[in-house]
Parts: structure tokens; sequence; C-alpha cells
């Protein structure tokens, strides 16, 4: 209940003010441009080159979403209320991620758009679009939880925005870096960084293995942020 009525406020939050608006205006403009382009120039439609665009997107979206959530709450003063409140942290924690999770959900469902259209000039594999866009929401999820942890250690949103981009390219360019490592940490590599992961979800397969890599990384960035929390009380 304490985490619903989190999440209803940070919800009211990002639609009461511009953020919620630009932020799904300029995905749905950004994402309907390297949808279309592909169309016009070389006269193929699919749905691959807006799925291969969602990490980068992300990788500036999510944290300019996820930047204030801790970072304004320390800055104004408000998180010593906050935590003054019978609230558990936890509660505080989910109930701002799963709202930071839905806006980027939104974004993303809303490009559905785009195959449905694909749908009236030819086929498109059912499966692999829903596998794709599972793995999409997957992605955005585990981006929104490190962007919390990066918010709670910081009162700047800049430094917040910072070091969330930081981990999230991180583990975004680990995959693409493997021709430059030993052959001896290649497998590593390649489990540590969302790449094999992500590429996976694109050919329209949905391994658990990869449900599993998401979803312990989004664990370990939401306890670290508890920890946080735990440590500034």
């Amino acid at each position: 209940m304490n985490t619903l009525i989190i999440f209803k406020k940070e919800i009211r939050t990002y639609f009461n003010s511009a953020i919620a608006y630009v932020v799904v205006v300029l995905f749905l403009v950004i994402s309907g441009y390297f949808f279309s382009t592909p169309i016009f120039i070389i006269n193929q439609a699919t749905i691959r080159h807006l799925i291969d665009l969602f990490p980068l997107l992300f990788l500036f979206f999510i944290p300019a979403i996820t930047m204030r959530l801790f970072s304004e709450e320390q800055k104004t003063g408000t998180i010593e209320i906050l935590m003054t409140l019978p609230l558990k942290e936890y509660e505080i924690i989910l109930g701002k991620y799963l709202s930071s999770v839905f806006l980027v959900s939104l974004c993303v469902l809303m490009t559905l758009f785009y195959s449905i259209l694909l749908s009236f000039f030819g086929k498109i594999d059912i499966g692999q679009t829903i596998a794709s866009y599972f793995g999409v929401i997957m992605l955005g999820a585990t981006f929104c939880a490190i962007g919390i942890f990066s918010s709670s250690i910081t009162k700047n949103q800049i430094i917040s925005f910072i070091v969330s981009f930081v981990i999230c390219f991180t583990l975004f360019i680990l995959g693409k870096m493997k021709i430059f490592i030993p052959s001896a940490f290649i497998s590593l590599v390649d489990f540590v960084g969302i790449d094999s992961h992500f590429e996976n979800s694109v050919r329209g397969l949905i391994d658990t293995r990869d449900i599993i890599y998401y979803l312990s990384l989004i664990f370990l960035f939401l306890y670290v942020t508890f920890c946080v929390l735990k440590s500034k009380k």
C-alpha cells in the first residue's frame, strides 16, 4: 500500500510538470524518425532498426528520468521528512523505481503503433516482436534501477545523470568490445555486458538466463540503493 502511495506521488510529479510530456514526445519523435528513415531511403520496412535504437535512447532518456528521484529530495531536504514517515526504505525505493519503469514502458509500448503500421504493408513475426519488446522493457527496467541508485548517492542531479550514464554505457559497450579482450575473458564479458542478452530477445528468444541476468542487476542496484538510504537514516 505504501509503495503504491509513493508510486502515485511520483507519477503525479511526472505528469503535473512538463517532464513526462517532453520525454514521451521526444522519445516518439526520435524513434519515429529512425523507424521511417529506412523505409524511404532503402525501401525496407522493418522494426529491427527501431529495436536496435532503444538501448541508445535509454542511455540518455533513463538517466534524465531518474536523476531527480532521490537527488531532488536530498537537495530540498524532503528526504529527511520522508524518512521520518511510517514508511520502509524498500517501499520508498520500489515506489520511485516502479514510477520510472512505468514511464519508460509507456514510451516503449506507444511505439507498438509502428509494428501495427507495418502489418498493413506485409507480414510481421508476432513472436519475434513480442520477444523484442519484452527484452526492451527488461533492459529499460534494469537501467531504471541503475538510475535510482545513482540518484541516491548524490544531491546533484547532473552528477546523478553522469554516474547513471557511465554505468549503463559500460554495460552497453562491453559486449561490443570483445575483439579487444583476451579470449579467456570473453565468456565473462559476454555475460556481464547487455549485448548478448538483448540480442537474444531481438532474435525472438526469451531465455531464462537472460531474465535472471536482468533481474539480478535490478535486485543488485535496488539493494545497494536500500543500503545507501539506510546509511543516511
